[in-house]
């Protein structure tokens, strides 16, 4: 059974419609079924489809992220990696059914495959702990992220959670220190890693495992510090002023592609990616191989150093880099041109009103 959202109700009536229409069993009972009717009818649906989504607000995008019939992680794992191999276990307390880890091949090739799960139907999603991690989930991907560094071998994630469990269990075991020592691990990797959002990317839950050389975000996804109900409970004290909060939020793919906090979208089959997930998996395989083989001329520090000045770039011109081969002070801030000369006219400021002063003097002696 499809499960449809608010405003998806025009194409649940045709797409019913079209089911009454190729059942062979009118009122009449056995009737023969109207083929045109019914090729008009799916192309309707189509246009609705394409017009629909094409001007999804920010609220309904979040809505769509959190589909019940969304592909999860362990469907993604399953199609695009072969040979995987489940490992469980944070060595300290227990393991952590809300995010599957493991060694897999893509493309004949080694791989960490990291997967927040939030479960397919209500006993699984239970189980699953609706994909908020705990403290021993983090200390599992880590355990696993050292090991894959140790053998030099890529790590892949897959991001899907509404945020980290704040359970007052997960708070008594260091929830927050593992989240900041999964963030440490994740930047201090050799090795490139590579995160794709396919449905929610929740707070300190989902940076934990995106602190990566790569941010992909499906089409339809969004990446936020917090949840558009949180957030305009905090801000307005009215959770009604969801759409609000998301729209001020910046939270969809376009709007985090240009404020470059990610690196590249992966556009959607035409009414969400659970409309066809087969062709999504095969474009997130493709996408996946496609930035490992970028790295493929980088050595480990230049690996380590891509991300570290990936993410000291967000927010700033153009970041920072290296300033010569022969410097070991690390990395040192780019500005662009014209900020340069911002600083410059700031820095000089007194200079520049003398200067003006003393034009400004010779032009009134040659009119007087």
């Amino acid at each position: 059974m499809k499960n449809y959202l608010e405003f998806e109700k025009e194409i649940k009536a045709l797409e019913e419609e079209v089911e009454g229409l190729k059942s062979p069993f009118g009122s009449e009972g056995i009737s023969e079924v109207d083929t045109k009717k019914i090729q008009s009818t799916e192309a309707e649906i189509n246009e609705k489809l394409k017009e629909t989504y094409a001007n999804l607000n920010s609220w309904q995008k979040t809505l769509v992220a959190r589909h019940e019939d969304r592909p999860k992680a362990n469907f993604y794992i399953k199609k695009i990696f072969t040979q995987f191999t489940l490992l469980s276990g944070d060595r300290y307390f227990g393991d952590d059914k809300s995010v599957i880890a493991g060694f897999g091949l893509i493309d004949n090739r080694s791989v960490l495959i990291i997967g927040q799960e939030k479960g397919e139907d209500l006993n699984s999603r239970i189980d699953r702990n609706f994909g908020m991690m705990r403290p021993e989930g983090y200390r599992k991907c880590i355990r696993l992220m050292k090991l894959a560094d140790r053998f030099q071998i890529p790590v892949i994630s897959f991001i899907d959670t509404p945020g980290a469990y704040p359970g007052i269990g997960a708070e008594q075991r260091g929830q927050a220190s593992a989240i900041a020592n999964s963030i440490e691990c994740c930047m201090s990797l050799t090795v490139p890693n590579i995160s794709i959002i396919i449905g929610e990317g929740g707070s300190g839950g989902a940076i934990a495992l995106a602190s990566s050389n790569k941010v992909i975000m499906l089409e339809n996804s969004i990446y936020s510090v917090i949840s558009p109900e949180g957030c305009a409970s905090i801000l307005w004290r009215d959770p009604r002023k969801s759409l609000q909060a998301a729209e001020a939020m910046k939270l969809t793919a376009k709007d985090l592609l240009k404020l470059r906090i990610i690196d590249e979208i992966i556009s959607e089959p035409t009414g969400g990616a659970h409309r066809d997930p087969e062709v999504i998996a095969a474009d997130i395989k493709y996408s996946i191989i496609k930035n490992l083989r970028s790295f493929d001329h980088l050595s480990k520090e230049e690996i380590y150093d891509n991300r570290k000045a990936k993410f000291l770039q967000i927010g700033r011109d153009q970041g920072f880099s290296k300033s010569s081969e022969s410097d070991n002070t690390g990395l040192s801030y780019k500005g662009s041109d014209i900020q340069k000369i911002k600083t410059h006219i700031v820095k000089n400021k007194l200079l520049y009103i003398g200067i003006g002063l003393v034009f400004l003097a010779g032009f009134v002696s040659i009119i007087y």
